[in-house]
């Protein structure tokens, strides 16, 4: 019994222990980014022990584990904010299971404050500065302070749900803030944070910017000419002001000399002279000083001038004489006579003048003025010039070459202005007086032209004469002559390919050189002629000679004259005149046609129609060939010819010829024509008679009308026997009693037959031999069958030939 006790007190003990669930750490503060464990263990279990995590508000755990048999590690391998959790460990011992929980709380405050706006700030302007606290967790346990030293200038806490803190410190800057500290301070107010992590600070330096101020320009501003000028420009403000400098023309326009605080010149000139500005600027704003730059100089812009510039005799003329000094200048007006000056006027100022209240020509000369002071002197001059009155003089029209038609009338007008007594003189190149009704007004001088004929053709000059002066203009007639249009005569009829000439007439025309003939097929030139000068009209005539082929008849053919001559009018300047070319030649292309075809039945109607091309047209035959002799059946004077015949016969078959004929000859074309007809009117004689003595020979002859050629068959109608004959004679040689009975003549072609049935009786003969038809018939019937082909194709042509097929008449038969 103790044995069996013993085991059972063996297995008992260890379940009798209390079992307890280990967790390490159970409040932990993490910071963002670390690596973090927790641990679960049980180690009373005698068995493996079996863990499990989780969290008390079913939120995930974002993290791993690594269990032993007794122990469980939870692993964060880069703490979040999402790791902030109740995390449940369960560790189960056989049936019983265990639990511990561990507060997890999650922090972050890793980078310093950053201090924005510190280096805009302006003087005078409200301005803020911002402290930008990032990554920041929980932002609600953060405060942040404003500290100028140890004095703090602003507080401001966070707020929950950001990770971003802004705080604003609003002042405005004054100048002694300028370089002064500043620090944005952050502090993490949550327990357990390390001493060390728990504040963060920043400290910038102040920048304070403002506008250039108090400008000033020094250096001497009065200076001679050639010496050197030296100007510097001094101001406060930040950032550091950078200066240019401008100068102000009297003219108004501003002009930049300078990107430097120190302006200088080496060696200046009276231009230099004028206000200075010096801005100096920097990014917050501008500010300006002028100074006046004075030079002392020689006078200068001297000018002297007339008025009016170019005066006439009698007219009122003045000299002026101006200058400009800084100091005080004189000024003399002298005029140059003989080589010496001879002063006129003087006096002090800026302004000299001298009047000539009526000018004459001995006024006229070279004028100077002078203008001088303590510094140097300048001279001007100018040349007066009196002049005459003014004549001009203008023709209208007003044009180098005036081109008009013979018979037109012109009116030349010359008009003279600037004189106020003209005196006009019309003239040509040859100088010599043209007068033609020359009406003369006090300014104006007219000469009527006309009618105009090619005798004035030429120049024409006027000239007029005021005092000493004289002056005259030009212009050039041009006379044309070109009335009618051109005409064309031909040498007479052009005949295929004998040369032909055709003359091109205008009658009437000047200037002949001006005038050019072109022979023209339509845009093609053929020929062209230029003419030569002549005195007066004239008549140009043009010779065109060609030699003309059959492709030229109805050819138009144009002459065209041109006047190549400046200002005609171009409804005026060509002309053209055309003649269609009628080219004879003899007949020719004759062409014969048959409507419907060639071949027809008999009865049918026919059209025969001849056609054929000739210059001049003449006459066209219709003949018909009828054993070598042509008969007319139809003619007509011009081109084409026609007959129609209603009703085919047989007759009408045959050649037919189609000639043309005019008085250069003549032009033939030829058919043949077929009328087709069943055979009819077919006749049978036997010779020499249908009833014969034994032995006697006969010969059947067939007569018949057809078209094409019959089939001839003579049929014994007891026997059945054929026998076949091209010419329709059969011939029956040594007949027998037993020749004797019915016969029948078949006549067919493709259009139809005829038969005749006719009887032969012979007689025997008293002592008669054996019959021998056989002997006889048969190679009669060997014969029709060997030779009717080849016979039958000679008949047919015999018998297109005469258009119809009859048969022959035959001789009688002999015994």
């Amino acid at each position: 019994m103790f044995p069996a006790l013993s085991v059972t007190l063996t297995v008992l003990l260890p379940l009798a222990a209390p079992l307890q669930v280990n967790l390490s750490p159970r409040k932990v503060l993490y910071k963002v980014g670390d690596r973090e464990e927790i641990k679960c263990s049980m180690n009373e279990c005698p068995e493996e022990v079996k863990f499990s995590w989780g969290s008390l508000g079913d939120k995930p755990l974002y993290a791993t584990y690594k269990t032993s048999p007794k122990e469980s590690v939870l692993i964060f391998n880069s703490v979040t904010k999402d790791h902030e959790n109740m995390i449940k460990c369960t560790a189960k011992c056989k049936d019983v299971s265990k639990q511990a929980i561990a507060t997890v709380k999650v922090y972050s405050f890793a980078k310093d404050p950053v201090i924005s706006g510190h280096d805009s700030l302006v003087l005078g302007v409200e301005s803020s500065l911002t402290c930008e606290v990032t990554d920041v967790y929980p932002a609600e346990y953060t405060e942040v302070e404003w500290l100028q030293g140890d004095n703090v200038l602003h507080t401001e806490e966070g707020k929950p749900d950001t990770q971003t803190i802004r705080s604003f410190y609003t002042f405005t800057p004054q100048r002694e803030d300028d370089r002064q500290q500043i620090t944005c301070r952050a502090s993490l107010m949550l327990q357990d944070v390390p001493p060390d992590q728990s504040t963060r600070e920043t400290t910038m330096s102040l920048t304070i910017l403002s506008a250039p101020s108090d400008v000033r320009v020094s250096g001497s501003t009065t200076v001679p000419v050639g010496s050197a000028l030296s100007l510097t420009c001094e101001a406060d403000g930040s950032p550091e002001p950078v200066f240019s400098w401008i100068i102000l023309r009297p003219d108004g326009q501003r002009v930049r000399v300078g990107e430097t605080q120190e302006l200088s010149f080496v060696n200046v000139s009276l231009t230099d002279a004028g206000d200075y500005e010096c801005e100096a600027s920097n990014r917050i704003g501008k500010k300006t000083a002028t100074v006046t730059v004075t030079i002392h100089g020689p006078p200068t812009n001297t000018v002297i001038s007339v008025s009016p510039s170019e005066p006439e005799e009698d007219e009122s003329v003045t000299i002026s004489c101006v200058s400009s000094s800084v100091t005080e200048s004189r000024l003399v007006l002298s005029k140059l006579q003989d080589g010496a000056e001879t002063e006129l006027v003087s006096d002090e100022g800026p302004r000299i003048s001298l009047s000539h209240s009526s000018s004459s020509v001995n006024d006229s000369g070279l004028y100077i003025c002078k203008a001088f002071n303590d510094y140097g002197s300048q001279n001007a001059s100018v040349q007066l010039l009196v002049q005459a009155h003014p004549l001009e003089v203008t023709l209208q029209p007003d044009l180098s070459i005036i081109t008009v038609e013979r018979g037109s009338v012109l009116s030349l007008s010359c008009e003279a202005s600037g004189c106020p007594n003209p005196h006009f003189t019309w003239k040509g190149l040859e100088d010599k007086p043209r007068y033609r009704r020359n009406d003369t007004q006090t300014a104006v001088s007219q000469l009527n032209l006309g009618p105009l004929g090619p005798k004035d053709d030429g120049a024409f000059i006027c000239e007029v004469k005021c005092g000493s002066v004289v002056k005259s203009k030009y212009t050039e007639v041009k006379i044309f002559s070109f009335p009618s249009r051109p005409t064309i005569e031909s040498s007479g009829p052009s005949l295929e390919g004998e040369m032909t000439n055709l003359t091109c007439t205008v009658h009437d025309v000047f200037p002949a050189d001006r005038f050019r003939t072109q022979w023209l097929d339509g845009e093609t030139e053929l020929f062209s002629q230029a003419w030569s000068f002549a005195n007066g009209l004239q008549t140009l005539s043009s010779v065109f000679s060609y030699r003309p082929n059959g492709g030229d008849h109805d050819k138009n053919i144009s002459c065209k004259v041109s006047l190549e001559m400046d200002g005609v009018p171009a409804a005026l300047a060509e002309k053209t005149a055309s003649i269609t070319l009628a080219v004879h030649y003899a007949p020719r292309q004759t062409t014969i046609t048959v409507s419907p075809q060639k071949e027809l039945k008999e009865g049918e109607s026919i059209s025969i129609s001849c056609l054929t091309d000739s210059a001049p047209e003449g006459r066209v035959i219709l003949r018909k060939v009828l054993d070598g002799e042509e008969t007319e059946v139809a003619s007509s004077e011009g081109a084409r010819t026609f007959f129609t015949i209603h009703s085919a016969e047989l007759s009408d078959s045959g050649d037919y010829v189609c000639e043309a004929v005019n008085q250069y000859g003549s032009h033939r074309a030829s058919t043949k024509i077929s009328v087709q007809a069943p055979p009819r009117n077919t006749t049978v004689k036997v010779l020499p008679s249908t009833l014969v003595q034994e032995g006697q020979n006969i010969t059947i002859c067939c007569h018949s009308v057809s078209f094409p050629p019959p089939a001839i068959i003579l049929r014994k109608l007891e026997s059945g026997i054929d026998i076949y004959s091209p010419n329709g004679t059969f011939t029956l040689i040594n007949l027998t009693p037993n020749d004797t009975g019915l016969y029948q003549i078949n006549v067919t072609n493709a259009l139809g037959y005829e038969t005749e049935v006719f009887s032969i009786h012979v007689m025997e003969r008293l002592s008669s031999p054996p019959s021998r038809w056989n002997v006889f018939i048969t190679p009669f019937i060997g014969l029709g069958l060997l030779t009717s082909a080849a016979v039958m194709l000679e008949y047919l042509r015999r018998a297109r030939l005469k258009g119809f097929y009859e048969l022959s008449k035959c001789e009688p038969a002999t015994v």
